[in-house]
């Protein structure tokens, strides 16, 4: 496994191999099975496969975690040495970002509801960030979780409304056993805290079982999802077509059920298709 963490060595690199399909997955580090999920998946579908360790500062607000946001350098390297990873991409701001740079938004409505509601101008980061990561590694193939929904969609929407050639490749959210998905933010939860961490899943779970039933009605499962998650804090739950836009009523292979709530003081978010 080559290690690169300057962008214009990479960049010669990889010119240097263009014949070769390339496959790529961008991370914020502290690697977990949903990570190591994508990565064996990029591995066995490309020639080269490339992952990215760099925690973005623009996509965090004041206040949020940037400072403290999980670090495992030597574990990820690991990691990713042994899933077979050939070049782990490990830079520094300065070799992202420059003064007074051009800057991309995130669209004015999809951009800015759900988690960018919450967040206003995360998303603006979230975008910037790949779209530089995809023009560097000029990645054939991109791998992305369905954890982060909003985000993927926003990617995916870049993707083609800039006319870029990566195709993103939306891969399943991994759990653990218990149901909860797996995130690197798992790491801030204390051990008594865990149990509530798996309201979110177990929320979700019944809104499927629910919808199994023959309940279409978005708000009537909303309320039964309150109900499980009752104990902790909840900022959203939300029930969209898989285009973001909310609806009153379920749309069978066409709805996502999306929530995010505070379990202590860790934020954290999930959502299943239906």
């Amino acid at each position: 496994m080559q290690i690169f963490t300057k962008t214009n060595n990479l960049i010669k690199y990889l010119e240097s191999i263009s014949e070769k399909q390339i496959g790529f997955v961008p991370t914020m580090g502290a690697l977990h099975n949903g990570h190591l999920s994508l990565i064996q998946k990029c591995v066995k579908e490309n020639d080269i496969s490339i992952v990215s360790i760099f925690v973005n500062p623009t996509q965090f607000l004041e206040g949020e975690d940037f400072e403290k946001y999980p670090k495992k350098i030597e574990a990820d390297k690991k990691i990713c040495s042994l899933a077979g990873v050939d070049i782990l991409f490990l830079p520094t701001a300065d070799e992202i970002y420059f003064e007074d740079e051009t800057n991309i938004l995130a669209p004015k409505i999809k951009g800015y509801i759900l988690e960018g509601y919450k967040r206003p101008g995360h998303f603006n980061g979230v975008l910037q960030v790949v779209l530089k990561l995809l023009n560097i590694t000029k990645a054939d193939n991109a791998y992305f979780g369905k954890k982060d929904a909003q985000q993927l969609y926003l990617i995916k929407k870049m993707v083609k409304e800039l006319f870029l050639r990566t195709n993103i490749i939306e891969c399943d959210i991994v759990r653990e056993e218990s149901g909860l998905a797996l995130s690197s933010r798992n790491a801030y939860l204390e051990q008594s805290e865990k149990k509530d961490a798996l309201l979110l899943s177990a929320s979700l779970k019944k809104a499927t079982q629910i919808v199994s039933k023959g309940e279409k009605d978005a708000s009537k499962i909303k309320e039964e999802m309150l109900k499980t998650l009752k104990t902790i804090k909840v900022e959203y739950i939300e029930i969209t077509d898989r285009e973001f836009n909310k609806i009153a009523t379920i749309q069978p292979g066409n709805t996502r059920i999306l929530v995010a709530a505070y379990v202590g003081l860790t934020r954290l978010i999930d959502n299943i298709e239906v």
